[in-house]
């Protein structure tokens, strides 16, 4: 047993997940809402959305919560443009399982919180998602974008 001597077994350094990190700028902390137990996944470090998870990258979000948190779009594409992204990293709706159930209501029931408070329930409002670039997805993680506030035509596009 005296190679057994010779391995290193000393713990590995913990990786830093997402969401633990306190935020940089920005007018709130994101990962001040994670329960002792919640369940973290790493980050893709060169996810912009990760990023922002991480807060890394500030911004001014609108809801946080240990799922997801939102926030409005830089290039908002009408009066209302608000993004809703899970902390969890995935690339596109092309990787969700059944496992993702709780991820998806809670992310379309805010949504439809999201849109009630700024008024846009009786007009209507669109929810997006692309999966893929021909889709028109640009950033390769899971998001929803929640439009408001102007006349939508059909077909998209």
């Amino acid at each position: 047993m005296e190679h057994l001597d010779a391995l290193d077994c000393s713990p590995a350094p913990e990786p830093v997940p997402v969401g633990l990190r306190p935020q940089r700028g920005g007018s709130r902390t994101i990962g001040r809402l994670l329960p002792w137990n919640a369940r973290i996944v790493l980050a893709d470090s060169d996810c912009l959305f990760c990023r922002i998870v991480a807060g890394e990258i500030p911004t001014d979000l609108v809801y946080e919560d240990e799922l997801l948190v939102a926030f409005p779009d830089i290039s908002a594409k009408a009066p209302t443009h608000i993004l809703l992204i899970p902390r969890e990293h995935l690339v596109s709706a092309a990787e969700l399982s059944d496992d993702h159930a709780p991820l998806l209501g809670r992310l379309f029931a805010t949504a439809a919180r999201l849109a009630a408070e700024r008024g846009l329930v009786e007009s209507g409002f669109r929810l997006v998602t692309n999966a893929g670039a021909d889709a028109g997805q640009s950033v390769d993680h899971l998001h929803v974008h929640l439009l408001g506030g102007r006349k939508f035509g059909w077909p998209p596009g």
